[in-house]
């Protein structure tokens, strides 16, 4: 049975799940919600690995997406066990059209961080669904570029025609509801997107909000319920754990 503490005392738990797993007040302090992408894969990699990623990236935002992929090739090289020059291949990759190669190095990213690195395994979702069929060849690349668009309404605007058309696509119900002011309107996206058998950071993305709706409507022990099993979790990926602990560091820290 979980449940969860309302004492905010030194050390004092939080909540426990069923498998009589803990979170205490210490577990969940100082969390700020900031997901630690860049310690991921990061111990013992060459610092000339460290120097072509950091040029690979100064090329891309030039366009030079040509030289960009080149050293991005020589620090993978350099460093097989480090995420992030991959990461930022299939990136490279997506936003060139390759959508096969894209999709061959977000799986490795996977593979090498599989509890989550950025939005790795919602464009890996993405691109798979694509390849079958269930999404247009493009979509991803296309909503990949969404991340960049500064003009809120337009993005709104966008992000309601996907959900028209393409209603079982999670990470566009997650955006989507991002950017509601409404909280009935959130919680209708948030459901609508878990409806739609969501990649696992999606998934908790969207668990999150919800949770945090529940919040403003006074339904503070569900809510704690939903961020603490997130948090403790062992499928959760670190973004949702992170998030979650910071959510419920919050939620509890209210609590009389």
């Amino acid at each position: 049975m979980w449940q969860f503490v309302a004492s905010i005392q030194a050390d004092q738990v939080v909540f426990q799940d069923a498998a009589g797993r803990t979170l205490t007040t210490r577990d969940v302090e100082g969390i700020t919600g900031q997901v630690p992408w860049a310690a991921a894969g990061r111990d013992g990699v060459p610092e000339e690995a460290v120097q072509l990623h950091q040029k690979a990236r100064m090329a891309g935002t030039k366009g030079d997406h040509r030289r960009a992929l080149a050293l991005l090739d020589r620090a993978r090289g350099l460093a097989p066990g480090w995420p992030h020059p991959v990461y930022d291949a299939a990136v490279t990759r997506l936003l060139q059209g390759d959508a096969a190669a894209a999709e061959e190095d977000y799986a490795e990213v996977d593979r090498l961080a599989p509890r989550g690195f950025f939005t790795c395994k919602t464009t890996l979702d993405s691109l798979r669904r694509e390849r079958t069929g269930a999404l247009p060849a493009g979509f991803s690349r296309a909503f990949t570029t969404l991340e960049w668009l500064d003009d809120l309404t337009k993005k709104q605007a966008i992000l309601e025609g996907i959900v028209e058309q393409y209603p079982a696509f999670a990470p566009a119900w997650r955006e989507l509801a991002a950017l509601l002011q409404d909280a009935d309107a959130r919680w209708q996206a948030i459901t609508k997107g878990l409806s739609g058998s969501p990649d696992g950071d999606t998934r908790g993305m969207l668990l999150i909000g919800k949770a945090l709706i529940l919040v403003q409507r006074g339904e503070q022990p569900e809510a704690i319920r939903i961020l603490g099993e997130l948090a403790l979790d062992p499928q959760s990926t670190l973004a949702t754990e992170t998030l979650a602990k910071a959510a419920l560091a919050r939620v509890t820290r209210k609590r009389p």
